[in-house]
Order: structure tokens, then C-alpha cells, then sequence
């Protein structure tokens, strides 16, 4: 009887241990469907980031065109890593590329896009989040394709890389604009 005494918490131990490894496993944030996939993009208004940046409106993404909205933040380090693919996106002819700034000071957020450089036609301001919780955002960076209808055709969590853009943004791009 006094050996189970001891088994009980190492058998506790390694059922704990099994699912923490399993864990690892687990789908990444990019790959969770989103419920707007399909769907309008959310009919919100926003103000301008400052006065050099234009808020984007909803009529802006039901406008015709292929829209690109990436959320991001001064403060997050992943959106300091996608400057170039965000750089070559705003170039893609027919394309616009709208930031949505998530939970941030205008003044810290001009900073960072003046260092990083500023590829968004448009810029809005989440300043409490509740814009990013309708387009459902787990946490930025994150980037949204909406065909000229307005339609969310693709949600994208983490920061884009080459490989991103070229396997999956450029793609639902392509698609969007058929």
C-alpha cells in the first residue's frame, strides 16, 4: 500500500507531461479558421491615425478593389519583421494596403512606421481594441485580404515572410481579384 503512495504523483506527473508535449503540437494561430472568412468585413469608423494618414472606411474596402488590412502595433516586435513584404504588397498593382493600429499612441505608432517605413495607403486607429475584437483579432500582427465586394478572404496570423506572402497572401490576393 505505501508503494502506491508514491506512484500516484509520478503517474500525475507524466499524464501532465504527456499533454504539455502534445501540446506542441496543437493547429499554430495562423491555421485557426476564422469565423469572417466569407463574411463582410465589419462596418466600423475609425479616426486617422494623424494628419499625414487617412482613416480607411468600409466603403473603401467594398470599393472594387483588392484590400489588404494588416493589424500591427509600435509595440510588437513581430511587425517590425514583415516591413518588406508589407513594402512589396503595397506595390501589387490593384491592391491597397490599409494598418489598422491596434492599442497604440499616434505618436509612438508614426515613430515606428517613420523607422520602419510607411507602406499603408491608410491608416486607422484601434485606440481600445474593440475594432480589432470585430474583425477577430487574437493579437497582431495580423493580415486580412477583402475582395472590391468587402469580403474577408483571408485572415493571416503572425508576422509575413517571404514564404507567407508568396504561399498564401499572394494567392488569396490573386483570387480575391477575380
Amino acid at each position: 500500500m505505501s508503494r502506491w503512495v508514491y506512484l500516484v504523483p509520478i503517474a500525475g506527473f507524466a499524464l501532465l507531461a504527456f499533454f504539455l508535449f502534445k501540446s506542441l503540437w496543437a493547429p499554430a494561430p495562423s491555421l485557426v479558421p476564422s469565423a469572417l472568412l466569407g463574411r463582410p468585413a465589419p462596418l466600423l469608423v475609425l479616426p486617422a491615425l494623424d494628419g499625414r494618414s487617412a482613416a480607411f472606411t468600409a466603403s473603401d474596402l467594398a470599393s472594387g478593389h483588392v484590400s489588404v488590412v494588416n493589424v500591427f502595433a509600435s509595440w510588437c516586435a513581430p511587425c517590425r519583421t514583415e516591413a518588406d513584404q508589407l513594402a512589396a504588397v503595397a506595390k501589387l498593382p490593384g491592391v491597397a494596403l490599409y494598418g489598422l493600429a491596434q492599442k497604440d499612441k499616434p505618436a509612438a505608432t508614426r515613430a515606428f512606421l517613420d523607422e520602419v517605413g510607411d507602406p499603408f495607403s491608410r491608416i486607422a486607429r484601434d485606440d481600445d481594441g474593440r475594432a480589432s475584437i470585430e474583425w477577430g483579432v487574437y493579437g497582431v500582427p495580423e493580415t486580412f485580404v477583402v475582395d472590391g465586394k468587402g469580403i474577408i478572404r483571408l485572415k493571416y496570423v503572425g508576422p509575413l515572410s517571404d514564404d507567407v506572402l508568396k504561399d498564401q497572401l499572394l494567392p488569396a490576393i490573386q483570387a480575391a481579384g477575380r
